[in-house]
């Protein structure tokens, strides 16, 4: 099922990815650029969403689609993290954080799949709650002034990122502690 509507929106977050990445070379105002990359990523973004909706709905589930959809949600945030790291709007601690987190759970999902114990780091509540505050916060970095004149968004965006943080340790920490016993027994 490679040429699935649902496929197709997920590759679309991928191919997107330069589109929003480019917005900030576009010989434009800084203000347009940061509102052409937001609205860039927030529709990219709601894509996750409704791949896998499609999915369900069209009875178009796939091991590809499984395999595809968590990493274009990857490329996403970790492109949209380089250019607001450029950008000097995230930390650069921030940014590896989260980051070296993706690195780290897929090699870790890789492996327990290699040796049969991919159900001990199945995707849980606290990793989708980690991405869904990953997206809200980098739309207000991205666009980097006041909403309807009133909403700071960098600041509201800063608060985010640094809540996407916590919970970005805090769900590494769950998927090494379920994968622990299966790691300790491969040790032997």
């Amino acid at each position: 099922m490679f040429l699935t509507l649902p496929t197709l929106l997920t590759w679309a977050r991928i191919v997107a990815i330069p589109l929003i990445v480019g917005a900030f070379h576009l010989q434009i105002a800084p203000a347009h650029q940061n509102l052409l990359a937001t609205v860039l990523f927030i529709a990219v973004a709601l894509t996750d969403w409704l791949d896998g909706y499609l999915a369900r709905k069209l009875n178009q589930t796939s091991s590809f689609g499984a395999f595809l959809d968590p990493v274009a949600d990857k490329f996403l945030v970790c492109a949209a993290l380089l250019v607001l790291l450029e950008l000097g709007r995230v930390n650069a601690l921030v940014a590896l954080v989260i980051i070296g987190r993706e690195i780290a759970i897929s090699a870790l999902r890789e492996w327990m799949a290699q040796i049969g114990a991919s159900r001990s780091v199945a995707v849980h509540m606290v990793g989708k709650l980690k991405t869904t505050v990953q997206m809200v916060a980098i739309p207000f970095l991205l666009y980097d002034g006041r909403l309807f004149g009133v909403i700071d968004t960098r600041a509201w965006g800063q608060w985010l990122i640094l809540a996407a943080v916590v919970l970005t340790i805090w769900s590494m920490a769950y998927y090494l502690q379920k994968a622990l016993p299966e790691i300790r027994a491969k040790a032997r």
